[in-house]
């Protein structure tokens, strides 16, 4: 196996698409696939994912494919799924409580165990069995919890002031909701989720001549 300092970050990005993926092919009742047939499924190339997955070993045979439920659990393992992380979670506004609330963190090896906000109104309350605590108190509870993943749902002028306190905190894994690039050490790993940035690069793909029709009826009924 390769060192992790020496695995694209790109590849690591595709594991999970690779887990999912094989995940439907189990409960579809299918026992083995080949590299062609699970890059179809996922738009990559067979060569990709052989050249993926040669990085962490050897998975599968020349003429025979890949053990569908061997190599999700291969890449389980890999990706650490094996076990519960718990999951700190800043900003309790609405899509805060969307994220709360949705169900399919648990099931797939994530649980959110900690809330934190700044709001005076919503500190000491509880939602969905959590307590919320102030977010100036991150480092104590986060350290206290052994947390080393963490969510940020909150406005982009707290979002760096937020993740420094995640980081001060041990925090190791950021998904950051915020529409702003936060600055950390290099030993702690971020992913950004910006729907607005992904609408406006889609946009450019797109006539807006045809958007016309909007402008037109935009305020009656059509």
């Amino acid at each position: 196996m390769v060192k992790d300092m020496d695995i694209p970050d790109i590849v690591i990005r595709r594991l999970p698409i690779y887990a999912r993926s094989l995940s439907y092919l189990a409960s579809e009742g299918v026992t083995t696939v080949s590299s062609s047939e699970l890059g179809s499924r996922i738009g990559v190339t067979a060569a990709q994912i052989r050249r993926d997955l040669s990085y962490f070993g050897e998975f599968g045979k020349q003429g025979k494919g890949y053990n569908v439920q061997f190599l999700l659990n291969q890449i389980r393992d890999i990706l650490h799924l094996e076990q519960q992380w718990g999951v700190a979670l800043v900003g309790i506004g609405h899509l805060g409580k969307a994220i709360v609330h949705y169900g399919g963190f648990k099931d797939k090896g994530f649980e959110i165990v900690a809330l934190f906000d700044s709001d005076p109104s919503k500190i000491g309350s509880e939602l969905d069995g959590h307590k919320v605590y102030h977010y100036s108190e991150i480092p104590q509870v986060v350290k206290e919890m052994g947390l080393e993943v963490a969510i940020v749902a909150v406005p982009a002028r707290s979002a760096q002031e937020v993740v420094d306190l995640l980081v001060e905190a041990d925090i190791k894994a950021i998904l950051n909701y915020a529409p702003i690039t936060v600055q950390v050490p290099p030993d702690v790993r971020t992913r950004n989720i910006d729907p607005v940035g992904a609408l406006q690069s889609m946009t450019y793909y797109l006539d807006p001549e045809k958007n016309m029709t909007y402008r037109i009826n935009n305020g009656r009924a059509f």
